[in-house]
């Protein structure tokens, strides 16, 4: 397989899993666009296994002595997300520990079922979410990804909240609470109610409060949005906006995150996108 028809087989991964990311990153530049696509296909591969395998623990462990192969410089397969990382890693200077991070994010979800504190809710974040953006600097701003470092972590957080304020309904049903217990007990809620599906408003209380610590990452990570280069810095903004504005629709919709799948339509994307171009 030849490395075009591989990054065209990573850009229809993300196209069909996350249209948010295709929207806001297919405006890169060539070279940068074929490796954010590159990179998702990595995530998502690391995601699938825990989310579908049967056999999670098993699969992620057959996947890290994949990557070892891979960061050894031969090829695991000819999967086309190898070849196509392949050329990513020739390309850039990758950051090992982020992508070595994600995986072990990962592996909290198969190992841990409920959090306690807002705490281990960051540090779970920044496994799985932040990870990416650090993954991501040394393609769309390798001048300075020391200095973007802090900020594309809150960004991390900022949209894996999101994605914890979204997804409750979908979390319950795999067995997973993103909830911590130290908010569950702070606004008199109950895990009882949680898994009942009980809207009140003590459950609109703790959404509300991980909504705003969501809303400020989103606002630290866009203080240095100037640092990015001209040609990311559009995709970067617009990524988090586009994410922000999910919790705007989950707020429209009174808070039905159990049984509705909140999302931002495509009109209302390409007002967003069109205000930043």
């Amino acid at each position: 397989m030849n490395i075009s028809r591989a990054y065209e087989l990573c850009e229809g991964v993300i196209k069909e899993h996350s249209k948010t990311f295709y929207r806001a990153f297919s405006i890169l530049p060539k070279p940068q666009k074929n490796a954010v696509w590159a990179i998702y296909t990595f995530c998502r591969t690391v995601d699938d296994i825990v989310d579908e395998s049967q056999n999670p623990k098993e699969q992620l462990d057959l996947f890290k002595k994949e990557f070892d192969t891979f960061l050894q410089g031969q090829l695991p397969s000819n999967h086309f997300m190898w070849i196509a990382l392949q050329d990513v890693f020739n390309r850039y200077t990758m950051n090992i520990h982020a992508f070595k991070d994600m995986i072990t994010g990962q592996e909290m979800d198969i190992k841990e079922k409920q959090y306690h504190s807002m705490n281990e809710i960051l540090t779970y974040s920044y496994h799985v979410a932040s990870s990416v953006g650090l993954m991501l600097l040394p393609v769309i701003a390798p001048e300075n990804e020391q200095k973007l470092r802090e900020d594309a972590i809150h960004l991390g957080y900022a949209m894996q909240l999101t994605n914890i304020l979204r997804d409750i309904g979908e979390d319950l049903e795999r067995g997973r609470i993103y909830i911590p217990d130290e908010l569950i007990k702070k606004h008199h809620y109950s895990v009882h109610a949680l898994i009942q599906g009980e809207i009140n408003s003590s459950f609109v209380a703790i959404w509300e409060e991980m909504a705003t610590l969501a809303e400020s990452y989103y606002e630290k990570a866009l203080t240095t949005i100037d640092l990015y280069p001209l040609y990311s810095r559009t995709p970067v903004k617009g990524a988090a906006l586009l994410y922000r504005a999910i919790l705007k629709e989950i707020r429209k919709n009174h808070y039905n995150v159990f049984k509705k799948r909140n999302y931002v339509t495509q009109d209302e994307k390409n007002k967003i996108m069109k205000k930043l171009l």
